[in-house]
């Protein structure tokens, strides 16, 4: 549905699923537990080197959040600062890949 999931941000979250998978004890509603529970990044400098780190950009990441939640919601947010956008392209990037994984 939404542009594909550059090679190096899905292996970083596909990591990061197992490790986590380790500690989280419940299979209900395993993606809130990975990814909105807690923040992916913390920090404005830390999610804007995320973005530059995978070279994305923000209008790409944006524009990403935007399909999502107007497919979802029929609405979407302000995104005002590089830690919300991260958090939640990570958010839609780790429900796309928990469903791959066949996880949700």
């Amino acid at each position: 549905m939404y542009k594909r999931i550059k090679s190096s941000v899905k292996e970083e979250l596909v990591s990061y699923i197992n490790e986590r998978m380790e500690e989280i004890n419940c299979e209900d509603d395993l993606h809130f537990h990975l990814f909105n529970e807690d923040y992916y990044i913390i920090g404005y400098y830390q999610a804007q080197q995320w973005l530059d780190q995978h070279n994305i950009s923000v209008f790409e990441a944006l524009e990403t959040i935007r399909e999502y939640e107007e497919f979802n919601f029929g609405e979407t947010q302000c995104y005002d600062n590089p830690e919300k956008t991260v958090n939640m392209l990570v958010y839609i990037y780790g429900e796309e890949l928990l469903n791959e994984m066949e996880l949700i």
